[in-house]
């Protein structure tokens, strides 16, 4: 578990220097270049956007090569058991060895004056 941590921490950094450099970056392509306009700088202007473009494409790979090792270290059960549907669907009752009630009440056999010959009862004016 203590690799699996250390992995999200560092895709979580990783993350978190991405917006930061895509949010340093002009969408012109100016960017943090443009605010050095001295002649002695170190960088030039193309350096800078250069070094901004290349940082992001690094973090956008490390980020998914991160996420790789993260999915792959995550820790697992240390029992051997299976998951929970199949535990259901073992446990599951045969719907075939249930009772079946009788859902309907069987015609009685005994007559009654108020009913006709025909089993019918007469609807009530």
């Amino acid at each position: 578990m203590g690799i699996y941590v250390f992995v999200s921490v560092l895709v979580i950094v990783a993350c978190v220097f991405q917006i930061l450099i895509v949010l340093v970056q002009n969408s012109k392509g100016g960017g943090l270049a443009a605010n050095f306009t001295s002649a002695g700088q170190s960088m030039g202007i193309r350096k800078t956007a250069d070094f901004l473009e290349k940082a992001t494409w690094t973090l956008a790979a490390a980020i998914m090569i991160l996420s790789v090792v993260a999915t792959a270290s995550i820790p697992r059960g240390s029992t051997a058991g299976h998951s929970r549907i199949e535990n259901q669907i073992q446990n599951a009752v045969d719907p075939n060895a249930i009772p079946t009630l009788p859902t309907a009440v069987p015609p009685s056999t005994t007559t009654n004056s108020a009913t006709p010959s025909g089993g019918e009862q007469k609807p009530v004016k």
